[in-house]
């Protein structure tokens, strides 16, 4: 471990920098109003569970400001496909405003069969005041109340003398705004944005697309003319009034506690059976592994053959004989060098992007953080990825350091590119603002070349500049004939029994996980998963040593791979769950939609495969060098 240590203080260095100068995020700290100030609403994508393809606000023939700007983005919010623009409602604080009209706007063909489909894909609107989401309230059966993000477009239905369905749009907007007043000062802090949309076929006086006149859009008459009126229906031609309404409401919420209302679960005691659930699997595999190293190091080092039975000497016997071909360098030993060198890559980001998350930097609110955080981390670590894979290629008596370098710097972020590139371009063909501009493109591509891929040249020339890490036992020169196996040693057996484990310690967590990727939930329990991702290594490590040693002691020495497959498996069993997840849980129904959930969902299973096989290879490489370096060899 002493040849780790400088890498490993860099890594801690890295760590802590950005804690010592951090307190608040950009446009997270607190904002103060008086009575009066402006407070203008920014509208963001329209979104759908139904086909996961974000669109631009104003891709619906909705009210446009005189100039529409784009507000600052930052990278992550790009990639999860945020544009974030102003609009045409503008409040004052804690003045209300009854029935405002915002534009009218006169349907064509084309803007009518827009707004036709995005209500049938049930596309919702989403919108931001001070950095709070709009949410619609919704009343449970037992009194208690929970969030919707956003509102929807519209709705479908029939009249009641209608045979035919009708397409309505929700065309009046009633925002209620929850603020918290400093009890010394007239100042108050915004804590609550919500809405309740309605469709209204207003009454038009004298029509107007900037501020038409309408009969039935005044104090007055609002109440009760809103519930009397018909709906408004969409089709060519049509004239739609939009309107809106503002209401302030105080509120003893702080503005710390804010987001609690979005970030609300259904119940906590799911994740706590995780993690009891997860706990069981480690302690059984807990004592299994120390079953194993009390009869494999302690029975070794004391007493080696005194006190055994003629069985146990037999299986005693069976890891010790291999220990002339044990650390045989492997088949592609090269490309099991670039898996490692990635492995550590994705722990070292996965890692620090949880620590930051658990000190509360990359919550829901610092919006598009936990993806940009991913990727520059990502980035960084590639001068750990460069420095183990050269260790390695180095131990496996490697010489073409370069090469090994160039494909540890292009292997699995090209397989990634290229897959996220046709995702993208399925994406822009859709004319969906999920697609990442060439701009972003282009960016991501420098950060690859110009960051990523240095950096990896230099852990990779740190790495081989090092003495070669020593086998504690010498290797034979001609390779010791491996025994017929047992069926249940047949690698690919062992190989996906080893994957269990490991998917069972998490799929629990997994499935908030997908939900909040899926179904536009915020995912906030970043405590819980900290420990899950715990357990999920303790697993890993864990399975993997147990499954090489009955491995050893059927004298098959080929561990190199099978260790890395081992814990690695259990991303196959990832994807299997995405499938189930797909056909039980979402209502996806367009193919292009299919194809972008099943593409993502390779490319998180693929990064989850290099995660896990990494740290199952890292713990059984200790292992089998601690018990040959440990007992006395003839």
């Amino acid at each position: 471990m002493g040849s780790y240590r400088p890498i490993l203080s860099l890594f801690l260095l890295l760590l802590v920098l950005p804690l010592a100068y951090t307190f608040y995020l950009p446009g997270v700290s607190p904002r103060d109003f008086q009575t009066g100030d402006p407070l203008y609403v920014k509208v963001n994508k329209l979104s759908s569970t139904k086909t996961q393809l974000p669109y631009d606000y104003y891709f619906l023939k909705y009210c446009k400001p005189a100039k529409i700007e784009n507000s600052a983005e930052n990278l992550g919010e790009v990639l999860r496909g945020d544009r974030i623009e102003n609009s045409v409602y503008t409040f004052h604080m804690r003045e209300e405003q009854s029935c405002t009209v915002a534009c009218g706007v006169q349907l064509d063909a084309e803007s009518a069969k827009n707004f036709k489909e995005k209500i049938d894909d049930e596309y919702r609107v989403n919108m931001i005041l001070d950095n709070l989401p709009v949410a619609v309230a919704v009343q449970k059966r037992d009194g208690s109340q929970y969030h919707e993000h956003g509102f929807r477009v519209g709705l479908k239905g029939k009249y009641t003398n209608s045979k035919e369905e009708k397409y309505f749009i929700n065309n009046h907007l009633s925002f209620r705004v929850k603020y918290h007043k400093d009890p010394m000062t007239d100042t108050a802090r915004i804590v609550g944005f919500e809405v309740t949309p309605h469709s209204v076929n207003h009454e038009i006086k004298a029509w107007d697309l900037k501020k038409p006149q309408l009969t039935t859009c005044n104090p007055s008459t609002r109440t009760t003319v809103l519930g009397k009126q018909p709906l408004q229906e969409v089709d060519d031609g049509k004239q739609i009034a939009f309107t809106y309404d503002v209401t302030y409401e105080p509120s003893d919420i702080r503005w710390a506690s804010r987001w609690d209302t979005y970030l609300l679960m259904n119940d906590d005691q799911i994740h706590w059976f995780s993690i009891i659930n997860s706990l069981m699997i480690v302690l059984f595999l807990s004592g299994m592994v120390a079953m194993i190293m009390m009869r494999t190091l302690y029975r070794d080092i004391a007493n080696y053959n005194q006190l055994e039975t003629q069985d146990e000497a037999q299986e005693e016997t069976g890891w010790k004989l291999v220990h002339g071909d044990v650390f045989r360098p492997p088949l592609n030993s090269s490309l099991l060098c670039v898996y490692i060198g990635t492995g550590v890559q994705v722990f070292g980001m996965t890692l620090v992007t949880m620590i930051f998350a658990l000190f509360g930097f990359l919550s829901p609110s610092n919006r598009g953080g936990l993806m940009t955080a991913m990727v520059f981390l990502w980035v960084f670590m590639g001068l750990f990825a460069g420095y183990f894979s050269a260790r390695f290629h180095k131990m496996f008596k490697g010489t073409e350091w370069k090469k090994n370098t160039l494909k540890t710097a292009f292997m699995f972020p090209g397989i990634i590119f290229a897959l996220f590139f046709v995702l993208n371009a399925i994406i822009w063909g859709e004319k969906s603002s999920g697609a990442v501009p060439f701009g972003t493109m282009f960016a991501l591509v420098l950060l690859w070349f110009g960051i990523s891929v240095p950096l990896v040249f230099v852990g990779s020339y740190l790495g081989f500049k090092k003495a070669a890490i020593e086998a504690p036992v010498k290797t034979n020169k001609i390779p010791r004939q491996i025994p017929e196996q047992a069926w249940y040693m047949n690698p690919l057996i062992s190989i996906l029994i080893g994957g269990i484990l490991p998917f069972g310690a998490v799929f629990i967590e997994l499935f908030f996980i997908l939900t909040s990727i899926w179904l536009n939930q915020f995912y906030y329990i970043f405590g819980f998963l900290f420990i899950v991702f715990v357990i999920l290594l303790i697993t890993c490590a864990e399975i993997t040593i147990v499954l090489c040693y009955f491995q050893l002691c059927s004298e098959d020495y080929h561990w190199w791979w099978r260790a890395y497959l081992t814990a690695g498996s259990s991303a196959l069993y990832l994807f299997l769950y995405s499938i189930f997840y797909f056909f039980t849980k979402l209502e996806i129904t367009k193919p292009v939609s299919g194809i972008l959930y099943f593409g993502y969902m390779l490319i998180g299973s693929y990064a989850f495969f290099v995660l896990t096989g990494t740290m199952g290879f890292f713990a059984c490489f200790w292992f089998v060098r601690k018990i040959y370096s440990s007992v006395k060899i003839d």
